[in-house]
């Protein structure tokens, strides 16, 4: 997951409360689900430690995408892998119904765990050329571990549903590019365009919770990359240079109007500069200054006005300086996911029946982003909602006015509670998946 400036813990548990009438699913199916997950706790928390011990950089999960082919080999499925890359596609046919694809990520973050836990990753992986430790610091291992459960719950009761299972282990959503590189290696053709698509994400909320909303809950991200252009010279002669450290300055500093002046303020935007490169010692003016930087929001509207917002400023204060027009790239990367309203509506009491109302509610979107997007561009009904991870004690003391912060998505300290998370997630998907394959 691609995350921007976090918000207070607070914000993110501010839910809004609303309970359609809609019917729910018998006691029984709940009682089994639960029964299932439960049952099998001893090897899911074995799998649980040994994915985070061992996390694998975007495209090189090739032991993690193994592990968890095995596991649905054992459990029946008719399992594909290398598909995108490193992607995984398990297959159950259990009669006439609907496809439903549940889709987890694979891949973990260059960056060293600093969580203390006796399980902790101390691998370590090549990037853009350079050596790093890697880590479960978003909670992959969580979403692979209950999507296992998920499947070996949805086997288990095979009988009380009909259709297609469609498990998707995804690689490469920290660089947001794995789910587009399933799809142009025929993800939905090779095999089949689903009728319903979940995915779900561990969330610095209290375990036991689960999260949800209509519409967005993601953001839209494109990344800024853009080299101004001068000419070198000494730092004691500026006159006879032109500084591409000024003009990249004057860019960083103007761009937030487009933010603040530009843009609905009602509406979500943002733009971030997070790394600025060029020159070599104080007494060199460069000719060339490197700047990068992230653009986030949730409407399309929003998304053009940022952009050209974002290149607009670019050029100009190139041009004030009276430098050569700096070299502009905008990058797209994942739309905002979407969520089905009517999906949403026909899920939502399924979900507080078996958590109850104060632990299953609506919250606000997300500021990062996330490619599972790209499947559900695609015209596929999808529900996208998250799973707490932490003690509520912790969380209520996080949420607190000058209380003790809790680690978010990203920390070197992430360090979810496996139970009852794992389980929650699992026992929350598995009934989205009967939700829609119920007979």
């Amino acid at each position: 997951m691609v995350i921007p400036r976090l918000r207070h813990t607070a914000a993110l548990v501010a839910f809004a409360l609303a309970l359609p009438a809609q019917a729910q699913l018998p006691g029984a199916l709940k009682t089994q689900v639960s029964s299932s997950v439960n049952s099998a706790w001893r090897a899911l928390e074995g799998i649980y430690k040994d994915l985070h011990a061992h996390p694998e950089l975007a495209f090189q999960e090739t032991r993690t995408a193994g592990k968890l082919a095995a596991e649905m080999r054992k459990l029946g499925f008719t399992v594909t892998e290398k598909v995108g890359k490193t992607g995984v596609v398990a297959i159950y046919k259990n009669g006439a119904g609907p496809t439903v694809m549940v889709r987890t990520e694979l891949d973990g973050l260059p960056m060293e765990e600093k969580s203390g836990l006796p399980y902790a990753s101390r691998a370590k992986a090549t990037s853009e050329g350079r050596e790093s430790f890697t880590a479960h610091s978003c909670g992959h291992d969580i979403h692979m571990t209950s999507w296992l459960a998920t499947a070996r719950t949805l086997v288990n009761m095979k009988s009380q549903w009909s259709g297609t299972l469609m498990f998707v282990a995804q690689p490469a959503e920290e660089t947001v590019s794995g789910a587009k590189a399933m799809l142009a290696d025929g993800l939905f053709t090779r095999f089949a365009k689903p009728d319903y698509a979940f995915a779900l994400h561990s969330w610095p909320l209290a375990h036991g919770t689960i999260g949800y909303n209509v519409g967005a809950v993601s953001s839209n991200s494109d990344a800024i990359e853009i080299v101004f252009k001068g000419r070198g010279g000494h730092g004691s002669a500026p006159d006879k240079a032109v500084d591409p450290i000024a003009i990249a300055a004057r860019f960083v500093t103007d761009v937030q109007t487009v933010v603040s002046r530009e843009k609905d303020p009602k509406e979500f935007g943002v733009v971030t500069i997070g790394a600025i490169n060029g020159g070599t010692v104080g007494n060199i003016i460069p000719d060339s200054v490197q700047v990068r930087g992230t653009i986030r929001s949730y409407s399309p509207a929003v998304r053009a006005k940022l952009l050209d917002g974002v290149k607009r400023i670019a050029l100009a204060s190139a041009a004030m300086a009276n430098a050569p027009a700096p070299q502009v790239e905008l990058i797209p990367g994942g739309t905002a996911i979407v969520n089905s309203e009517a999906l949403v509506t026909q899920l939502e009491p399924v979900f507080k029946d078996a958590f109850g109302d104060a632990n299953a509610q609506r919250m606000p979107a997300m500021t990062a982003s996330e490619d599972f997007s790209q499947f559900v561009d695609q015209g596929v009904p999808s529900v996208f909602f998250f799973t707490g991870v932490y003690d509520a004690k912790d969380v209520a003391e996080a949420a607190r006015e000058g209380g003790k912060p809790i680690a978010f998505n990203h920390s070197p300290f992430y360090a979810p509670v496996p139970e009852p998370s794992i389980k929650t997630a699992a026992q929350a998907m598995s009934l989205a998946v009967l939700n829609v394959l119920k007979r």
